[in-house]
């Protein structure tokens, strides 16, 4: 006479997907150790003296008019007088300048702000807006 067995007995299964889940989060702690542990500024190198022309700030240059009619030439602080001077000193030879204007500054301030800028030889007013 055969006796069956009460219980079944299972196989067990190795589940891959949590492993590769595991895999993957070991490479990306891996790359980031790594990455912080190169140092770029390691050569030290004595540089050769020598004359050149400096470089040339590629960025606009840039006239903001804030909310209470304050005018600022490339961040630093004018008045409606000196607008002519600084923007004449460091406008590029392409001629275009920024106007970043506050939505409260009164148009006053900006017409007459602008019109100094074109009179230090700004050829294009470039307005910054808000997009929308």
């Amino acid at each position: 006479m055969k006796l069956r067995r009460a219980r079944r007995s299972r196989r067990g299964r190795i589940e891959i997907i949590p492993m590769i889940d595991v895999m993957f989060f070991l490479l990306a702690s891996y790359l980031l150790a790594s990455l912080t542990m190169q140092r770029l500024d390691s050569l030290s190198i004595a540089l050769p003296d020598g004359k050149a022309a400096p470089l040339v700030d590629t960025r606009p240059l840039t006239l903001s008019i804030e909310k209470d009619d304050h005018l600022l030439v490339a961040g630093q602080a004018v008045t409606l007088a000196q607008v002519a001077a600084a923007v004449q000193a460091k406008l590029h030879p392409d001629g275009k300048l920024i106007v970043a204007a506050d939505d409260k500054a009164t148009q006053g301030a900006v017409t007459r702000a602008m019109l100094e800028a074109r009179r230090a030889g700004a050829r294009e007013l470039l307005i910054v807006i808000r997009h929308e």
